[in-house]
């Protein structure tokens, strides 16, 4: 028992789930300032009001989730001087540019750019308005690759050398940083995957009123624009997480041996994808697996004839590499270098499967809905039900990056253990660990029902005045003034 309280563990565990629940506003924030912002580029091309109304009803819930999602980041960079300091003060000369950028740069440009939409809505010409909520997007967008190249470094450490003397890793090339091949894959795999899941949301909004015959026009619009993106951001998911497979492979290896639980060296044919596998208690031998020949091979390498390292040829190699007398690093207490196996195989595979789930409801979704929205309700109920879907395929993708980064907190340069910070108890942790978790669930629930009010509220009701005619709602969005305020 003690082994789960000591700190290491305790705050390894904190981290892990504040970061899990932070990322359940990030995606969301992402995705939804984008499809907000093509909806009400829609508005202003065609004038169509219900295009406004959908605009509105999806800000707001954009809104929530951005106001929910600064709450819970702002505590994760605590988290570095408080458990980690080991870690923040080796490599924060590196690590910490990133993260600095992000909040001076990105995050300001973000907020300034959402109050001028939230604000501006009658007092902005409609064309500067619209591009507004444009640059929200590009802040998230930005927002984002700061934190991904501050993540990548710890994947794949690059632009830095460690000064003995002070023994510390410092920066030497910002440049390394930010285009760190890591980096730049991950990126677009991560954009599309909250694409993906704001898409589904929009489905399951769309469903639940559609369910009870409400705003049937405006709802079967969102349900066909939330399928249509949620199509084919798991395409560009698909796409993007080949090539960032492939750059795994030759970054990490261990990671990608550790995802098939792969313990010994295959190529060709041998180096197949277990899409289901049974195995010892150890995960040391397999007792039962269906397979796809040749996968693993196509994943890793790009080719059907490559080969693919062994957990056991990759920890001879480690071993070798980083626990002979002339390295300046110590092995990891128990001498292994492979993550816990079945987390990794599983968390792969869920995360794979859940995202092609979402996909094939929205396929689905728009075969049955090109005619007629009139469906049992247990259709719209699976509809509704497939919203948590992809964030959740999202947070079980992050559990596998950092989990198969294990157990390094900088792949090759810093072990986990020594990371942590050295002088706190673990009854100091305990604490904020237990506080952490029932404020955060109470947040979570304040965030569901107000995002569900909002959602069950539906498209507000807008009045327009074409200039110079009195009431009207027609005449095109530069010639109309809004009698409402958001």
């Amino acid at each position: 028992m003690n082994e789960f309280l000591d700190a290491l563990t305790l705050a390894r565990w904190q981290f892990g789930l504040t970061t899990l629940y932070h990322f359940i506003f990030v995606p969301l924030t992402i995705g939804m300032s984008l499809l907000v912002a093509i909806l009400q580029t829609v508005w202003v091309r065609t004038g169509k009001l219900k295009y406004l109304r959908l605009t509105r009803l999806f800000g707001k819930i954009f809104l929530i989730n951005f106001a929910m999602g600064v709450v819970t980041g702002i505590v994760q960079e605590f988290q570095f001087g408080m458990n980690w300091s080991n870690y923040s003060r080796f490599v924060g000369d590196i690590f910490g540019a990133p993260l600095a950028m992000e909040g001076l740069v990105a995050f300001f440009f973000e907020a300034t750019f959402i109050g001028l939409w939230i604000f501006g809505w009658d007092k902005l010409p409609k064309g500067i308005h619209v591009l507004t909520i444009w640059f929200v997007w590009l802040g998230t967008v930005a927002s984002a690759y700061f934190i991904l190249a501050a993540n990548a470094f710890m994947q794949n450490p690059e632009g830095f050398h460690i000064n003995e003397e002070r023994g510390r890793a410092e920066l030497t090339d910002i440049g390394a940083v930010f285009m760190n091949p890591v980096a730049t894959h991950q990126f677009p795999h991560t954009l599309f995957a909250a694409i993906m899941f704001a898409g589904v949301v929009m489905v399951a909004v769309a469903a639940w009123h559609l369910q009870r015959g409400q705003f049937v026009d405006e709802m079967r619009t969102t349900l066909r624009f939330g399928a249509w993106t949620n199509i084919i951001a798991f395409m560009g998911v698909g796409l993007t997480g080949h090539s960032l497979g492939m750059v795994m492979t030759e970054t990490q290896p261990m990671k990608m041996a550790a995802a098939e639980a792969l313990y010994e060296t295959a190529s060709g044919r041998d180096a197949s994808f277990s899409i289901f596998s049974l195995g010892t208690p150890d995960g040391a031998h397999e007792i039962f697996s269906i397979r796809i020949p040749y996968l693993l091979s196509f994943l890793s390498n790009g080719t059907f004839d490559g080969s693919v390292e062994g957990i056991r040829n990759l920890q001879s190699e480690y071993e070798a590499l980083y626990c002979g007398a002339d390295s300046l690093l110590t092995c990891p207490a128990d001498g292994q270098f492979a993550p816990i196996v079945w987390v990794t195989y599983w968390a792969f595979r869920w995360m794979i499967g859940l995202g092609a789930l979402a996909a094939l409801v929205s396929a689905v979704g728009l075969w049955v809905t090109r005619k007629t929205t009139d469906l049992p309700k247990w259709v719209w109920s699976v509809a509704i039900w497939t919203a948590p879907i992809p964030m959740l395929a999202s947070l079980v993708g992050w559990i596998f990056t950092e989990m198969g980064r294990q157990p390094w907190i900088v792949f090759g340069v810093m072990t986990t253990e020594q990371g942590v910070s050295p002088g706190v108890p673990a009854w100091a942790v305990l604490v904020s660990l237990t506080v952490f978790t029932a404020v955060y669930g109470a947040l979570a629930v304040l965030e569901f029902k107000l995002i569900a009010k909002a959602a069950k509220e539906g498209p507000p009701e807008i009045e327009l005045e074409a200039a110079g005619e009195g009431s009207d709602a027609g005449g095109r969005p530069d010639q109309q003034k809004l009698t409402t305020v958001y």
